[in-house]
């Protein structure tokens, strides 16, 4: 375990969410307890994770950013497959949550997508010319506010070409978890 400041930088950013891109679906296997020890051994304290979809609660030693990076890299080093970090604190998740625009029939059908980075504005325009169909889309901020009609694995392909013109990385999580991850980080 690192000393007081961590490898990132003297002082801790305060506890928040990781929330690593696509693991334990398809190839990508991670398992939770390797992903909090490697979050342990790059500095990290208070760690924690939520159900095995790549939710780490955490205060990273440092830069919130420059820990994101250094989990992707240890994460690729050891299991031979890149996934983005993408953090957000307690504050942000609420925030997004209280945000969500559209109506929620079904909170398993209403989805965040957080974004790495805010998307440039021809990029946001470039996604707005598809036609999503029925899904619904709506960006605040750095995230992605998503309604399916008839829930994400039915969705219109054309929702996901619409996502990819933002050219911005980015990790969904349902309003549920998205609520959990709140209460966790006690936001």
């Amino acid at each position: 375990m690192l000393g007081s400041g961590g490898r990132y930088g003297a002082g801790v950013g305060g506890r928040r969410a990781v929330l690593l891109r696509a693991v334990n679906v398809g190839g990508a296997k991670l398992p939770m307890a390797e992903l909090r020890q490697i979050a342990t051994d790059l500095g990290a304290t208070e760690v924690a994770t939520h159900i095995a979809s790549g939710n780490l609660l955490c205060s990273p030693p440092g830069a919130a950013a420059d820990f994101d990076r250094a989990l992707e890299r240890a994460v690729e080093e050891r299991f031979g497959f890149f996934r983005e970090a993408i953090s957000r604190t307690g504050p942000e998740l609420r925030a997004a949550l209280e945000a969500f625009p559209f109506e929620v029939h079904e909170r398993r059908f209403c989805y965040v997508v957080f974004l790495l980075d805010q998307p440039r504005a021809d990029a946001v325009a470039a996604a707005a010319e598809v036609d999503t169909g029925a899904e619904q889309w709506q960006l605040i901020g750095r995230d992605v506010h998503l309604r399916y009609a008839d829930g994400a694995g039915r969705a219109d392909p054309r929702l996901d070409r619409a996502l990819r013109r933002l050219a911005n990385p980015g990790t969904a999580r349902n309003l549920n978890t998205v609520a959990k991850l709140v209460e966790l980080l006690g936001a």
